[in-house]
């Protein structure tokens, strides 16, 4: 059980950590982590490329050039070769891309796919941290990590933004990382509980602070309405729960991840070890809470199964009052829904409830990022590559043009320097009356390209209440990263045939435990099931891992 007495060491183990991390970084560098042993011979890589190429300079071409890059084609705004992005980009940096279009649903079926037949382009965006672990032992991946000296703007925003610890967490078992990671200047928080403002007018209730409060808040709730669920919830195609379980599961202490986020390896800082995520005392500490609003009927069951339309008619029929909810769902999917049914309802972001850890967060300052294929290694066009996705995808200059577009024609600045999208061009509700959409229109604010960068840049599209809302967030005590533990290839192949079963099993039996259909007195025999299924024998080796590379890096 955590009480807020130990809110007061985290900051401590805090910086201890942050101090290993450090010494980690130091030792890292010193062994030529982010070199290669001998310097590589780039004389027949470098046409096209700049000659010199810094922080903050614009990169171009010194002859036009086609890269290939695989595109997730998101449906809610599908590709269009006419994009005003397209031929922008090509002006600026006389680049062009060849895309390999997949859709989201296939991304990354066919990502593997490619990349395990060699036939990947070569750039692969939109991928996430952990994700390229599956494809090093191949060779099918680049170490980007020997590179990065030809990046200059990644180079500057790690430093700046003292990320050296984010980075050192995508380490492989040779010290080299494989992936250029999405760059936050700071963590992020998105997701959480939108609730029905004006039933807790009417009912004189506040924002709830602590987790026991939203209970509480739900009880009133249902008292003043018997025959509703006051909560039913989306997200749970195809993890049950996801998006709740992950917004809950931090608060819990660590970074105890769940739904969507779960992982079965948890660091636990006061012992200096990793421990199985699915057994901790915090993640059961959720699970009881979660079955405690199901057991009351404060929560609709159904929520586990039922897609998002439902949930989302649920609420505009005042069948429920509180959902899960972020930025663009709340402004896009739940205020137009109940506008048609109930014109007078409110609804906003509640800032995340804290527990009995006290008020902290947990999250990565890393985005997904992208592989290069090793074959881009060979190309007479390799340096000029890096220096292009240095400056597309790390650079200021470049981040601002893919989310805001091209100033004068999407946008304008004021003489504060905001910038203000044009009046006829709309973006998550900034200009709701217009005739086209930065995105679907012009390509701006594509997923693919759009990621990372300045609190500021990040930021500029929020509403002011959305601001109000990161400032709370932003009160919050993060929880450091977990340490690197990288599996040799040996490693990671019995790995992933513990993983797997023993993350289904996992989610199956915590649902069970909510639901009531399997009764927390059975706590026991459920850890007992997973070390049974290897729960035990993953841990062991991924404190194997972790101890191995303390030893070789710090």
């Amino acid at each position: 059980m955590f009480h807020r007495s130990r809110l007061r060491t985290t900051r401590h183990r805090t910086a201890a950590l942050a101090a290993g991390v450090l010494a980690i970084t130091l030792t890292a560098t010193a062994c030529g982590s982010d070199e290669p042993d001998e310097p590589e011979n780039l004389d027949g890589n470098r046409v096209g490329a700049m000659e010199d190429y810094g922080v903050g300079d614009q990169f171009t071409a010194t002859e036009p050039l086609t890269f290939s890059m695989l595109y997730n084609n998101h449906p809610n705004y599908a590709i269009d070769k006419e994009w005003l992005f397209w031929e922008e980009l090509t002006e600026r940096t006389a680049v062009s891309i060849d895309s390999v279009e997949v859709p989201l649903s296939d991304y990354e079926q066919k990502r593997s796919l490619l990349i395990g037949a060699g036939d990947a382009p070569m750039i692969i965006p939109k991928t996430y941290p952990g994700q390229e672990s599956a494809f090093v032992a191949s060779g099918a991946i680049l170490p980007v990590s020997d590179y990065i000296d030809l990046m200059p703007h990644f180079q500057d925003k790690v430093a700046k933004w003292n990320l050296q610890g984010d980075i050192d967490s995508l380490r492989q078992q040779d010290g080299k990382f494989y992936l250029l990671p999405g760059l936050h200047e700071d963590v992020w928080t998105d997701y959480t509980i939108a609730v029905r403002t004006d039933i807790l007018a009417e009912l004189g209730l506040e924002e709830p602070t602590t987790w026991d409060e939203f209970r509480d808040m739900l009880r009133a709730m249902k008292e003043a309405y018997p025959d509703t669920y006051p909560m039913s919830d989306r997200w749970s195609i195809p993890t049950p729960l996801g998006a709740l379980q992950n917004i809950i599961g931090p608060s819990y202490g660590y970074d105890t991840m769940a739904g969507w986020g779960y992982q079965n390896a948890t660091f636990d800082r006061d012992a200096g070890e990793f421990v199985f995520t699915g057994t901790m005392p915090e993640y059961r500490e959720m699970v009881e809470f979660l079955h405690s609003l199901i057991e009351e009927g404060l929560f609709d069951p159904e929520s586990l199964t039922q897609d998002d339309d439902t949930a989302i008619q649920k609420l505009a029929n005042s069948k429920s009052f509180v959902i899960s909810t972020n930025a663009q769902t709340l402004v896009n999917d739940y205020r137009p829904a109940l506008e048609q049914t109930n014109p007078s309802a409110t609804i906003a972001k509640i800032t995340r409830p804290d527990s009995p850890v006290g008020s902290v967060k947990a999250g990565s300052r890393l985005e997904n990022g992208i592989m290069i294929s090793s074959a881009a290694r060979q190309s007479e066009n390799f340096v000029a590559m890096m220096q292009f996705i240095d400056w597309l995808w790390y650079s200021d200059e470049g981040q601002e043009f893919a989310k805001w577009g091209v100033e004068g024609v999407t946008y304008t600045k004021d003489a504060s320097g905001k910038r203000v999208l044009d009046a006829d061009i709309d973006f998550v509700g900034l200009n709701p009356n217009g005739s086209k959409h930065l995105q679907k229109d012009f390509g701006f604010s594509n997923g693919v390209f759009a990621y990372g960068g300045t609190t500021d840049l990040l930021q500029s599209t929020f509403s002011a209440e959305e601001l109000e809302f990161q400032e709370a967030m932003g009160q919050k005590e993060t929880l450091p990263v977990s340490p690197p533990r990288p599996f040799s290839d040996e490693e990671r192949e019995q790995a992933t045939l513990w993983e797997t079963p023993l993350k289904d099993y996992v989610q199956q039996q915590t649902l069970q435990f909510i639901l009531g259909q399997r009764d927390l007195s059975e706590w026991d025999a459920y850890v007992e099931e997973l070390n049974g299924k290897n729960a035990q024998q993953l841990i062991d080796l991924v404190n194997g891992a972790y101890e191995r590379y303390k030893e070789q890096y710090g």
